[in-house]
């Protein structure tokens, strides 16, 4: 039975800090991650047509690519706007660092390497900054090596890892953010604020960079 979903033209697509959360949480592939990193990646002021929905979604049938973004429209990983608000940041340490100061309630935050070294540091020394970075590598390290265990045995498919108090409450978290092959790692001290505009912003700013390396500048 043909679909009888229609694009709306003339929309910009907006990803929500869900969808966005969703795109870096994991290294499995599925087609809700591949349509969302591709309009991570794309040019903010790219206007959502049925050519450009299919080259995100990866697909030759239209039909598949809309019930793809009906799916992801319902789960409200993404909506359509008719200015774009989302905003690219430039790839350097100062820049990042300004964002990573809003995904965390104490104004501390890291993002680190794969290999543990932290490439923006915000609240935190440079010495404690370095053994939190390999810290959180070594984490997540872990974390990846139990994930059967984890996820097949125990039902969690949350990916980070958090250090609680008595009550539950975090004091510092690893998030593992996925980019194709390169993987990063979002520390946060304190309580997490991922659900923001500046989440998707870092995200954005991660695919952009995508492999690269983060320029440094002087304060």
């Amino acid at each position: 039975m043909e679909s009888t979903l229609q694009l709306h033209n003339d929309l910009f697509p907006k990803v929500m800090p869900a969808g966005a959360f969703y795109a870096v949480s994991s290294s499995s592939p599925s087609a809700s991650r591949k349509l969302l990193a591709n309009i991570l990646r794309a040019d903010v002021n790219a206007k959502l047509t049925e050519e450009r929905l299919k080259q995100w979604a990866e697909t030759d049938d239209i039909h598949t690519a809309l019930s793809l973004l009906y799916r992801l429209q319902r789960l409200e990983f993404l909506y359509g706007e008719a200015q774009p608000s989302s905003q690219i940041v430039k790839v350097t340490s100062d820049l990042f660092e300004d964002i990573l100061g809003q995904l965390s309630d104490s104004h501390r935050a890291l993002l680190v390497d794969q290999d543990g070294f932290y490439l923006a540091n915000v609240g935190f020394n440079h010495e404690t900054a370095e053994e939190v970075a390999n810290l959180a590598s070594e984490a997540t390290r872990l974390s990846e090596k139990n994930s059967l265990l984890i996820k097949n045995n125990l039902n969690i498919y949350n990916t980070a890892v958090g250090i609680c108090d008595p009550a539950g409450q975090s004091e510092l978290t690893f998030f593992p953010l996925y980019i194709r092959d390169t993987k990063n790692i979002l520390v946060t001290a304190g309580l997490p604020l991922l659900n923001s505009e500046a989440f998707v912003t870092l995200v954005r700013g991660l695919y952009l960079l995508d492999g690269e390396d983060i320029k440094l500048t002087n304060k």
